[in-house]
């Protein structure tokens, strides 16, 4: 009998232009000093959980999130680079931060407008679904190591409601949430975790 899903979202640790508020789509930062003691922060709390696979998105903040936390060793075998968990493309925007991008538009929204160049709400929430798609076909603990906005996106569609619906859910760098199921309703998806520092969590959760 297989074990029931349980998807362990972990955002990237600081970069230069998190910590400045630029939008950070396919531009390929590496983490700050700071990002990186976040990143090994999250080992304790992750080293002894069983994951059946780990999936990276291909852009380099998530993957050295993922290695300094200690799943991304190549010898552990479950590790897989996943293009789907890449950060929203913020096409003509990307590297703005939204005070610069409302000297223009004043009324713009991520959440309603997307990016010019770049990812439609509409495009995003396809995305997040083709990755819920695979993600159905798995079973045991898997972990996901992606970014802020995607992320958003993910769990707001994970439990049935609009993209546009992540604006709502704040997530932090280098934090650990938990998609699954309802225990006693094994049909009904669920968010068990969300935004958690690992420092208030127990190591080996």
């Amino acid at each position: 009998m297989n074990t029931p899903l349980q998807i362990y979202f972990i955002r990237h640790g600081e970069t230069l232009w998190s910590l400045s508020g630029q939008h950070t789509g396919c531009t390929d930062l590496p983490l700050t000093t700071h990002g990186e003691t976040m990143a090994r922060a999250l080992a304790p709390v992750l080293e002894n959980i069983p994951f059946t696979l780990v999936l990276s998105s291909p852009q380099l903040r998530a993957r050295a999130t993922c290695e300094l936390a200690g799943l991304g060793r190549p010898e552990q075998g479950t590790l897989q680079i996943e293009p789907h968990l890449a950060e929203w493309n913020y096409g003509d925007y990307e590297g703005l931060r939204t005070t610069e991008i409302h000297e223009q538009h004043p009324s713009w929204d991520i959440w309603k407008d997307g990016s010019p160049g770049g990812e439609t709400i509409a495009d995003i929430a396809a995305r997040a679904d083709l990755m819920i798609a695979r993600l159905l076909n798995l079973s045991g603990k898997v972990a996901l190591f992606s970014h802020g906005q995607f992320g958003r996106v993910l769990a707001a569609r994970w439990i049935g409601l609009q993209a546009s619906e992540g604006q709502h859910l704040a997530l932090n760098p280098a934090s650990i949430s938990i998609l699954g199921f309802e225990v006693n309703y094994p049909q009904r998806r669920v968010i068990s975790l969300w935004n958690a520092a690992p420092a208030n969590l127990p190591h080996s959760a």
